[in-house]
């Protein structure tokens, strides 16, 4: 199930309940306005440094479009659980996907964190552009190799290495030579 058709829909959704204007969204966000539209519209497939821009001039969290729900207490994700995807694009204009995320904490409500199992998908041709938001990842290879781009460094990962970083500076994660990996992520954003 497809979970990326509905992020557009809570976006517009909760800018509407706020009372705040397509216009403002897009000046305070500092977004460019087509690609504002073209997700609130859900015609565009967003990449996670956009999305977390919106919450932060909506005043939610990043799992409001996500998925949250009202349940207190801790919450157990079951691997049957995680066949539902959340997608982004990798920024590149095509807004193909290149990763598939799995969301770990979609039912938790009031979190701070994103925790992610993400499949990414093997690429014959690599094209990509760095993104930046607020907050800190930590990534953890489960599979394969990876490649993270984080400001003039690269870092080269394999199953079992982990790293951790502030995603304000401009980043990419992709797998290796274009190739499949599998990584948890956990993405903090602060409130």
């Amino acid at each position: 199930m497809d979970k990326s058709i509905n992020i557009g829909s809570k976006i517009k959704s909760v800018r509407t309940l706020k009372e705040i204007t397509f216009d403002e969204l897009v000046e305070r966000s500092g977004l460019d306005r087509e690609e504002v539209k073209r997700i609130e519209e859900n015609e565009q497939i967003p990449c996670l440094s956009p999305l977390i821009k919106i919450a932060r001039v909506l005043g939610v969290r990043l799992g409001t479009f996500l998925d949250d729900q009202q349940e207190l207490g801790p919450i157990v994700t079951r691997e049957c659980d995680c066949d539902n995807e959340i997608n982004f694009s990798n920024g590149a204009s095509d807004a193909k996907k290149h990763m598939l995320y799995h969301s770990l904490s979609k039912s938790k409500a009031g979190r701070h964190m994103e925790s992610f199992i993400i499949d990414i998908v093997k690429e014959d041709k690599q094209s990509y552009s760095v993104s930046s938001h607020e907050g800190e990842e930590f990534i953890y290879v489960v599979e394969g190799e990876i490649e993270i781009i984080h400001g003039k460094n690269k870092y080269q990962l394999k199953k079992g290495d982990s790293i951790y970083y502030d995603s304000i500076v401009p980043h990419h994660v992709h797998g290796s030579n274009g190739n499949a990996a599998k990584i948890l992520a956990v993405v903090y954003t602060p409130a």
